[in-house]
């Protein structure tokens, strides 16, 4: 009959030993060689070339954060051991873990491999964001493999925004727009597409701000404010592009009479008279009501109250 310290000796040697004997199988399941078993497919000639990966950061082995210092590919990949196998065997099994628009994966289990080491202050707003809530995935936008992720140049970062944003590729040809296509300014010049925490994923706290940071001078404040300009540009901006003059959403003097009544006032539009003479009104000509008030956005001229000066 086995003693009852005998059992409880077996329970506690059990007890100990079992996170070992998990660990040693859940190794079993990573390739033995690491990245050597993945570039025997994966090389510069493939269809899905990994190499590139060396001449950026997550390659760095003495980097104790990145990739390659702990389990290689399979730090982001999982543990694909049974996706080599079968490769060798010139067989087909998904990796763990696929990347990209057309990955099995969901974008929410790519994205937590990559916000597992990127959660950091300025991606705390990603969560419940515009672009989590539509299932984008880091992927989708950036490149890894790459030596230089191109969202980090202007013109290619565009690109891949207008991937989805097609609407604002049309804007960027317009006979008024920001310099978007001359690659002046990026997408990410006004907004930060992993923080939600503001509208329209800006990167200030709202439009007037985002604006501010280019157009300082519109800032104020005035001495007679003009109430729609320190409220918000886009009431009589388009932002990504207009055919209208100065990024306008109408031309003056209609973009004006959405507010103020042209009765008394000689700002008439172009018409008929009631016997059927042709007339017009010079205050139409040119910037229509710009002509006289000038400082639209705002006066500090003592007499500006009606922003003529």
């Amino acid at each position: 009959m086995i003693s009852r310290s005998r059992i409880l000796l077996f329970v506690f040697v059990v007890y100990c030993l079992a996170p070992y004997a998990s660990i040693e199988s859940h190794a079993e399941e990573f390739t033995r060689s690491g990245a050597d078993s993945c570039l025997l497919c994966h090389g510069e000639s493939s269809e899905f070339p990994a190499t590139p990966i060396f001449d950026t950061p997550h390659a760095a082995r003495l980097d104790a954060d990145a990739p390659f210092a702990q389990l290689q590919c399979e730090t982001c990949h999982g543990p694909s051991e049974a996706h080599a196998r079968a490769e060798r065997h010139g067989e087909f099994v998904e990796p763990a873990l696929v990347f990209g628009m057309k990955s099995p994966n969901s974008a929410g289990q790519q994205n937590k491999v990559c916000i597992g080491c990127h959660e950091n202050h300025g991606r705390l707003g990603w969560f419940g964001s515009r672009h989590e809530a539509s299932g984008v995935s880091c992927a989708s936008c950036h490149q890894v493999h790459r030596p230089r992720d191109r969202v980090f140049d202007s013109l290619a970062q565009q690109e891949a925004c207008f991937t989805c944003h097609e609407k604002r590729r049309a804007d960027t040809f317009k006979a008024s727009s920001h310099p978007l296509r001359f690659g002046e300014m990026s997408c990410s010049s006004c907004h930060d597409p992993h923080n939600g925490s503001n509208d329209f994923l800006l990167q200030e706290s709202s439009v007037n701000e985002t604006c501010y940071t280019c157009h300082a001078e519109k800032r104020g404040p005035f001495l007679w404010e003009h109430a729609p300009a320190s409220e918000n540009c886009a009431l009589c901006h388009r932002p990504h592009g207009s055919n209208h003059q100065e990024l306008l959403t109408k031309l003056p003097p209609l973009l004006c009479q959405q507010c103020h009544s042209a009765a008394g006032h000689p700002d008439v539009a172009y018409g008929v008279d009631d016997i059927g003479n042709n007339f017009s009104n010079r205050f139409l000509l040119s910037r229509a009501c710009l002509n006289c008030h000038s400082q639209v956005h705002g006066s500090n001229h003592p007499s500006g109250a009606t922003l003529h000066r």
